[in-house]
């Protein structure tokens, strides 16, 4: 393991609309919250950030045009009932499946909600990457995060245990990377991923060295990488907002 997975990062132009949804929608609650961040925590243990973007351009899905880059995957007891809780709180219907129904939030950031009916509590399956090789990205971010591939079929990937706050990861033809910071190519979703200060530089070689690039970007306490299939990260450390 060379960092661990801190908080999952959204951008958005309205961060207080991101995060009153998702406390209506999902029982999240803030931990943190002024003009530029707003973090929240699940009930189920995911940390959660929304990140002010006055230019945030989202994605609209499917459009190849502008393709979503991540997403999330929530559990419901019924599908039906919570589409259109979602969209009773502001979201948009983009398609409905037997198992799942794709929506967009109030910043137009895809998510899915799976049929869990054991579970009456609406819980965080994952967050799903997408990315041209699922079974390379996957392979990278077990090497950085330390969590092994617990899942693969042909175009997907998934490491991490069930319920442990896994990455999952969604081939898709003509995937087109970020191009952080360029407005026209928004990361949308980005990871931050605590490291140790004192071992930042060794952190940064050892990510550098499984094809991670550095890009440019830091501050007092982070810094700003690139995975393989072009997806920025953060490395933290210290104080990051809670």
């Amino acid at each position: 393991m060379i960092a661990e997975l801190k908080t999952v990062v959204f951008d958005a132009p309205d961060i207080a609309a991101e995060a009153d949804f998702y406390a209506a929608l999902a029982g999240w609650t803030r931990s943190h919250a002024d003009d530029e961040w707003i973090t929240m925590r699940t009930p189920d243990g995911w940390r959660m950030a929304f990140q002010y973007a006055p230019d945030h351009v989202a994605p609209r899905w499917p459009d190849p045009a502008a393709p979503q880059q991540a997403h999330l995957d929530l559990r419901v007891p019924d599908i039906d009932a919570g589409a259109d809780k979602a969209v009773a709180l502001g979201a948009t219907l983009l398609r409905r499946n037997e198992r799942w129904h794709t929506l967009a939030d109030p910043a137009g950031h895809p998510f899915d909600l799976c049929v869990k009916e054991d579970d009456p509590n609406t819980t965080v399956m994952g967050v799903m990457l997408d990315c041209p090789d699922a079974k390379a990205l996957s392979t990278f971010y077990s090497e950085l995060l330390g969590k092994a591939v617990t899942y693969e079929a042909p175009g997907v990937a998934m490491i991490g245990e069930d319920g442990r706050m896994p990455v999952l990861f969604q081939q898709v033809e003509d995937y087109r990377a970020p191009r952080w910071p360029d407005p026209a190519a928004p990361q949308q979703v980005h990871l931050d991923l605590l490291v140790e200060r004192a071992g930042l530089e060794r952190a940064e070689r050892a990510v550098l060295a499984i094809g991670a690039t550095r890009l440019p970007g830091e501050g007092d306490n982070w810094r700003v990488y690139a995975d393989p299939a072009g997806k920025p990260f953060c490395f933290t450390w210290n104080e990051a907002p809670e």
